[in-house]
């Protein structure tokens, strides 16, 4: 297989009338075969093709998560040129940078609102012949054109046949957590080797049916994208964050990939709605948790169940477990978790409820993904092994290295930085992490994000995060504090969809600026905080606590666009606070 176009032309000739993709619709869902899948591609790979689009191109995608994003960058694939993927939610200025820095002749946008923001910086634009919009109206000037209004002709199957292997195939800007972004360049074969890793795996079939709502701009979402073409797997497709619950329930997939912070979000909801309903119906949702986590800690030591904790928990499963399951259609074979660490309590939860979450581990510059967990020996606080073909060291400070045909070519443009990465063959990831002795990696922190207190004390954040968060239903993020400081600190935000019902029902006020000052609120996570700290040594525990006024956003900068804090950023943002901490 020499390229995605050809991968997506095989597919359509071995299963050409199998359901490929489903979109929304104003009746439901509409279903689109491989070969209407096919038709398509080709139809706007021509029309590209026209615009210029071709070998040695790129061409910009700035669009959310929608089957147009996917056709559209097989089109562009389709003609020999390469995809540079921007966030929906970057600014002009973030959008300009990307577009000017890879060289993108032609931008595929969204809507008329991201054609704006194009043409708010059209003069810092001068490498874009053509804007090309999904969903919007033309221009008079000829500069912005609509995406069914393309035509064109030529030899499709003669441009597949034309790419290579070692082609572009994507530059992928990482949003990083500190630092300019770099564009990291993706062959076509990092991608299939990638694809075909998850498919030796053997986990998916065609039999699956895979919502897909993370951001095709990310690399995971891309990932995902080429992974359901060699397989076969069907994909549902919307990326709208508000209908991640009701898409659950009403398409019934058997598997999801998601951040971290979407389990946080459903456990927290589904923990808060039981103490807002109090006395029976919280004592039994209390029961069927504790029941469920003896019984998936007995899993994960490989100890036997005895048998009146079986039947406990088949009465747990029957009265609380089988109804979340059914919330979410009643099909899911598992969760795939990934972009940032997964916390122990989110991973024992999802499993007691007979939804486990398989966690991996990926870099941007590594294809996304190189570490899984498989469904049959998950380890929770481990990303699994290596995926078949990657490769990983150990390096003796305990930065984790990875070999394969996965790892970029390189950065775009920065001959320095790619080599620093690549330094003696082996991409460098900047995180922290050991292997244990099933061969599976556990990662402890980003080596450049470690907290060391001004006692010479090594604090991983991340991981206090986590805990505290899954301690108190209440909070949406949570940024521990304290490098080069004498002890830790933490700024907490509210998750409003649901502490509100909450304050409502206790008779607090029920908006943010009120609720952040409230005393039964700061007990609630002084609480939480409390638990947490019992549970570590001294130098580790989070003296003090601030709950900040408003979230952390990716518009704000404070959150990059797979949900993971830019601690530069956030310390930039809340500087006085941070001080107040320590001002005695």
């Amino acid at each position: 297989m020499s390229s995605i176009p050809a991968l997506l032309r095989d597919r359509v000739n071995a299963t050409p009338d199998a359901e490929a993709y489903r979109t929304p619709s104003e009746n439901g869902w509409t279903s689109l075969s491989w070969r209407e899948t096919g038709d398509r591609v080709r139809e706007l790979a021509l029309g590209l093709a026209g615009l210029g689009a071709g070998p040695d191109t790129r061409v910009a995608i700035l669009c959310s998560t929608r089957l147009e994003w996917v056709l559209a960058d097989l089109a562009v694939l389709s003609t020999g040129a390469a995809t540079t993927t921007i966030y929906p939610s970057n600014t002009a200025a973030e959008s300009a940078f990307v577009i000017n820095d890879s060289g993108s002749s032609i931008v595929i946008a969204e809507n008329d609102d991201q054609v704006a923001k194009l043409r708010s910086v059209r003069d810092e634009l001068p490498g874009v012949r053509t804007v090309v919009v999904v969903d919007g109206t033309a221009g008079d000037d000829g500069w912005v054109v609509r995406m069914d209004g393309l035509g064109g002709e030529g030899d499709y199957d003669a441009m597949v046949e034309a790419i290579s292997e070692d082609d572009l195939a994507t530059l992928i800007y990482t949003s990083g957590t500190t630092g300019r972004p770099k564009g990291v360049e993706l062959t076509h074969d990092n991608w299939l080797f990638a694809a075909a890793s998850v498919r030796e795996l053997g986990v998916l079939s065609p039999a699956d049916l895979h919502f897909l709502w993370l951001p095709l701009s990310h690399s995971f979402g891309k990932l995902l994208e080429v992974v359901m073409i060699d397989i076969g797997v069907p994909t549902a497709v919307d990326g709208r964050l508000d209908k991640i619950a009701d898409n659950l329930g009403a398409l019934k997939p058997t598997f999801m990939a998601a951040a971290p912070r979407i389990f946080e979000k459903i456990h927290n909801t589904v923990a808060a709605n039981m103490r807002n309903e109090g006395g029976l119906k919280l004592r039994i949702f209390t029961w069927a948790k504790a029941t469920g986590l003896r019984v998936a800690r007995a899993r994960q030591r490989g100890a036997g169940i005895p048998f009146t904790t079986r039947a406990e928990y088949k009465l747990a499963d029957r009265l609380v477990f089988a109804k979340l399951r059914e919330r979410f259609g009643g099909r899911i074979r598992f969760f795939i978790s990934g972009a940032a660490p997964l916390s122990m309590e989110m991973a024992e939860f999802f499993d007691a409820a007979g939804l486990t979450i398989l966690e991996g581990y990926g870099l941007t510059e590594s294809s996304a993904g190189n570490f899984l967990n498989r469904p049959a020996t998950v380890k929770f606080g481990t990303v699994g092994p290596p995926l078949p073909g990657t490769t990983v060291r150990i390096a003796e400070d305990g930065e984790i290295l990875i070999g394969g045909r996965g790892v970029m070519r390189g950065y775009h443009g920065l001959p320095e930085e790619s080599a620093e990465a690549l330094e003696d063959g082996w991409l460098h990831t900047g995180d922290i992490g050991e292997l244990d002795e099933q061969g599976r990696l556990r990662i402890t922190d980003r080596k450049k994000e470690l907290i060391k207190t001004s006692g010479g004390k090594y604090v991983a954040p991340t991981y206090l995060e986590g805990r505290i968060k899954a301690a108190c239903p209440y909070l949406s993020h949570v940024f521990v504090h304290g490098d080069r400081r004498n002890y830790c600190t933490a700024l907490v935000t509210l998750d409003m969809d649901v502490v509100r019902p909450w304050a409502e029902a206790q008779g607090l006020p029920a908006d943010a600026g009120a609720l952040r000052e409230h005393p039964r609120v700061l007990q609630e996570v002084q609480t939480a905080i409390d638990q947490v700290n019992a549970t570590l040594a001294t130098y580790e525990t989070v003296k003090k606590f601030a709950v900040l006024p408003a979230d952390f956003t990716v518009e704000t900068g404070e959150l990059t666009a797979s949900l993971k804090i830019r601690r530069k950023v956030v310390e930039e943002h809340h500087g006085k606070v941070l001080d107040g901490f320590y001002a005695d």
